[in-house]
């Protein structure tokens, strides 16, 4: 078998979800006794088996899993020849590609944490990040060279590396020139210790970096190997980016430990997507977000089922799109999940119902404790009880998702926390159902039904409350997006001089032919009347973040001030439908000489 070939799949067909469920705690219940076993030496010893197996492949350069172990042990022998001590981090800044991988993996032999920065920041964003990071070198792709070193005098001393040709001080090179025939004597590390530095997204606020110790690494790659079913003969897809959880460790840790290999797209691409993963002859693809409404926005083919992928794996698919998505392109199972980087509530689907985020199976809940609990939209908190205890919500009733924190063996969750304190302390909520326990907030807010089953209502920060109810922006999308014409929609809140709450406005993507009318009486038949958005503006390339979501900031802060953007705006008038927003209209409103809908 050379580089790209791989063994033939049988014909896939979905796994029952008990099976899937057993599998995963089979594949991690190994990993607390043996405390000094990283990712990197379970990669290691299939190399040590199986030398010329592909591991990583790209249309740059290709790893087998000899060659990946090797590439790694020079990355670590690196840090050990710089002097770097267990505990001191390295930024890394590179675009996708297996290189990537191996720089990670060979620090963290050596005890190195990688803190896996953003390549779309820049100035004070990127400042940010580094300074969170603390890093005593830094190593950046040729191409984002120019971005990092402006920021480097505010790193007290660290050193710039460049990865790639145009730079004198260059990693690479010197990583090639190393002397690799004598025997490595690598520090103790431990699964406790910590891997990586994981960033969120900021979508919210500035970037927080989030510790991922070495035990979480290889929880991830061993229980979603046994979750998907995981062998040699798979090969997952992963066009996400490789500074987040699930495209760096998920995807690609879960087929390397199962002796199978992980293809790494630069980047995501809803034409280049089908045609990728037919040419690479790939069985799994990773999701994430909004990526499967952009591959169902592109014009249908015959060729749309004629790939061999048995599982997509994911979170985000929302339930609009689940089974249009699934029989479209013929994917036989869907696993959709919930899980945070920093956290300890997480969620499986292995049954595939649409809509839903996850359950935990009765049998395992005793393992992984997890609650919705009723949540004070004035405040900003879980509600609480008159003894000062939080609320249990019952079935179907939205609240804030919350996981016990402790040691897992005692059946609850690990929170590992952000290099800041006080953002750790934000996430834990303290005496929740007795006084003395803690608990991760998710801060999402979910609904379980009485099957036990999981779906997201919204973030609580986008949740915002008009004519006294809370509106979902997400629900109000998801009814929205059902509307002709719609290719793409994003809802959130805007203030009104003089009104309480904020008013719901959307953002429409739409087609050529689109009637706004008619896309009110859509809105009014799946939506009560306060739901309606007061606000409509159609505009073009809604930007997303890295992870496929939808970034508000920009839209919030224009609000629906036409002078501040070219994009039409109407209001919602109580008679008339909706009509355009002009400057003199735009000055009725906020006076309050215009009667809102």
């Amino acid at each position: 078998m050379n580089a790209f070939e791989r063994d033939i799949m049988p014909e896939p067909k979905p796994r029952p979800a008990s099976i899937a469920w057993v599998e995963a705690l089979a594949a991690t219940a190994e990993i607390e006794k043996y405390p000094q076993r990283l990712l990197a030496d379970v990669i290691a010893a299939i190399a040590a088996e199986t030398p010329d197996v592909p591991a990583l492949l790209s249309d740059r350069e290709t790893f087998t899993f000899a060659e990946l172990a090797d590439r790694a042990e020079r990355f670590c022998r690196w840090a050990l020849a710089r002097g770097l001590k267990p505990g001191d981090t390295v930024a890394l800044l590179m675009s996708n590609r297996p290189e990537y991988v191996a720089i990670w993996l060979g620090l963290s032999m050596a005890g190195v944490v990688t803190a896996l920065i953003n390549t779309s920041l820049t100035g004070r964003s990127l400042v940010h990040c580094l300074k969170l990071a603390k890093p005593v070198h830094v190593i950046a792709e040729a191409r984002y060279f120019d971005a990092v070193a402006p920021c480097m005098a505010e790193l007290d001393g660290a050193m710039l590396w460049s990865h790639g040709e145009g730079h004198s001080n260059r990693i690479d090179t010197a990583v090639a020139e190393l002397n690799t025939g004598l025997v490595i004597s690598r520090p103790t590390v431990t699964i406790d210790d910590a891997a990586l530095l994981i960033y969120t997204s900021g979508t919210t606020g500035l970037p927080k970096a989030a510790h991922v110790s070495h035990r979480r690494v290889l929880n991830w790659a061993l229980w979603f190997k046994g979750m998907l079913g995981n062998t040699k003969a798979d090969r997952m897809y992963d066009c996400l980016p490789l500074y987040h959880s699930v495209g760096g460790i998920v995807a690609v840790a879960a087929t390397l430990v199962a002796g199978g290999s992980t293809l790494i797209a630069e980047r995501f691409s809803a034409r280049r997507f089908w045609s990728d993963i037919r040419r690479w002859n790939c069985t799994q693809v990773q999701y994430i977000g909004e990526l499967c409404r952009y591959l169902m926005n592109v014009e249908a083919t015959a060729s749309d089922t004629q790939h061999s992928i048995r599982v997509a794996c994911g979170n985000g698919l929302r339930e609009d799109i689940w089974k249009p998505f699934q029989d479209r392109f013929g994917i036989p199972q869907i696993v959709e999940f919930y899980a945070a980087t920093e956290g300890s509530f997480s969620l499986f689907n292995a049954e595939g119902k649409p809509g839903s985020i996850g359950r935990v199976p009765p049998f395992l809940r005793h393992r992984f404790p997890t609650a919705i609990v009723k949540f004070d939209h004035d405040t900003g908190l879980p509600g609480r009880d008159v003894e000062g205890l939080c609320i249990r919500a019952t079935a179907d009733e939205a609240g804030e998702a919350i996981g016990r924190i402790g040691i897992g063996e005692e059946g609850s969750g690990r929170f590992e926390g952000y290099t800041d304190p006080k953002e750790s302390e934000r996430k834990i909520l303290r005496n929740v159902f007795k006084p003395g326990d803690m608990w991760f907030r998710t801060g999402d807010l979910m609904r379980v039904d009485k099957a036990g089953y999981y779906s997201f209502v919204d973030r609580i920060g986008d949740t915002f409350r008009w004519k006294g109810e809370n509106v979902s922006t997400l629900e109000v999308a998801n009814a929205l997006s059902g509307a002709a014409g719609i290719l793409d929609v994003t809802v959130y809140g805007v203030a009104v001089p003089g009104a309480d709450g904020k008013a719901g406005m959307a953002f429409l993507d739409v087609a050529d032919g689109f009637d706004l009318q008619d896309f009110l009486r859509h809105a009014a038949r799946q939506l009560p009347a306060y739901a309606v958005p007061l606000f409509i503006r159609i505009g073009k390339s809604l930007t997303l973040t890295e992870t496929f979501k939808h970034k508000k900031q920009d839209l919030v802060r224009d609000g629906f001030d036409p002078s501040l953007t070219e994009d039409a705006i109407y209001l919602r008038h109580a008679k008339e439908g909706y009509v355009r927003l002009d400057a003199d209209l735009y000055g009725r409103v906020c006076s309050g000489a215009e009667k809102l809908a």
